[in-house]
């Protein structure tokens, strides 16, 4: 089984409620009528229902929920309570009224309020018009350090990773991250790696120098990031720094990194930089032929994921069917 089709069997397990607020896109309706015709998860559209159904193109999406923040009977409530949210940074009634009218500022309120379980935007919004919301309303998960996005990849007829299944973060959100901010990551995607894939998770902080094979600052911070981990994450399998085949491959794990217990064996990727992931999961998916699911976003009290403008029906399928099993989660 697929790691899509694991995935979609645990969302049917135990339905959610997912909202969408891109109800103007034709990709978000066709997987919309998808996720219920498969019975994945229950799905709200933002907008005004006779409007969405006059343009879907004949597509049967009548049995999911259609809110219109335009006409909400409980906008009162949600306005009150997102002042309430924002009364730190001085948000009046007039402004929360104002951010309501945006379909994803709403759709998060949704699952702030409990009538929806997580949301999933970015087919036509940016990574920061759909993660803002979230975090100035649902804010970081507790105990969580630092909100990062990952990939999970499945890459077919692969010896590598956990049957070719891998994490890949930070790749979709932090462009720089520190020393600190890679332990952060690393823990999060461990984590992750371990709900959704249901796999033991091996971590390898990737570097382009293997155990002090290169010198340079961008090689320290990785090898400082990997000290801290080993020092206050004793039970997270994970070492560094190495490079990507010292990672993967077990044969020349044993000749670059002999006495890792991770190296030849990593599935959790986490990568020094923005640039490296989001290169790095582009590559393995274009040239490799994998299926690249995300970015899935980590360290949000509650479930929110950004979809890529340039995703497809079955990518807004996927990271749906993903959000539900977060959700189950919480």
């Amino acid at each position: 089984m697929s790691f899509l089709e694991r995935i979609k069997e645990r969302a049917k397990q135990n339905k959610k409620t997912i909202v969408l607020p891109e109800s103007f896109d034709i990709r978000i309706l066709q997987a919309t009528e998808i996720l219920l015709k498969e019975n994945i998860a229950q799905v709200v559209l933002i907008g005004d229902k006779s409007e969405i159904l006059k343009a879907n193109g004949g597509l049967d999406i009548e049995d999911a929920i259609f809110i219109d923040n335009n006409s909400y009977d409980d906008m009162s409530t949600f306005v009150k309570r997102l002042v309430e949210i924002r009364k730190s940074k001085g948000l009046t009634e007039a402004e929360a009224v104002e951010m309501l009218k945006d379909p994803v500022y709403f759709a998060v309120m949704l699952v702030k309020m409990g009538l929806a379980d997580g949301m999933v935007s970015g087919a036509a919004h940016s990574t920061a018009d759909t993660l803002r919301p979230a975090l100035q309303i649902l804010k970081t998960a507790p105990e969580t350090k630092l909100v990062s996005a990952f990939f999970v990849m499945d890459v077919p007829n692969s010896e590598y990773g956990a049957n070719g299944k891998f994490i890949f973060g930070d790749a979709g959100l932090n462009p720089n991250p520190t020393s600190e901010e890679l332990v952060e990551i690393a823990r999060c995607s461990a984590n992750s790696f371990e709900y959704l894939v249901e796999e033991k998770s091996y971590v390898a902080m990737l570097s382009f120098s293997t155990k002090g094979s290169a010198s340079h600052p961008d090689v320290d911070k990785v090898v400082k990031a990997t000290q801290i981990a080993k020092e206050t994450l004793p039970d997270l399998n994970i070492d560094g720094e190495m490079q990507l085949d010292a990672a993967i491959v077990p044969e020349v794990a044993k000749s670059k990194a002999p006495d890792s217990d991770v190296a030849g064996r990593a599935n959790v990727l986490v990568f020094p930089n923005l640039d490296a992931g989001n290169i790095g999961y582009k590559l393995v998916q274009r040239l490799a032929k994998a299926e690249a699911y995300g970015p899935i976003t980590q360290g949000i009290a509650r479930p929110v994921n950004d979809l890529s403008r340039g995703c497809g029906v079955m990518d807004v399928v996927g990271v749906v069917a993903i959000t539900a099993v977060q959700a189950q989660g919480c």
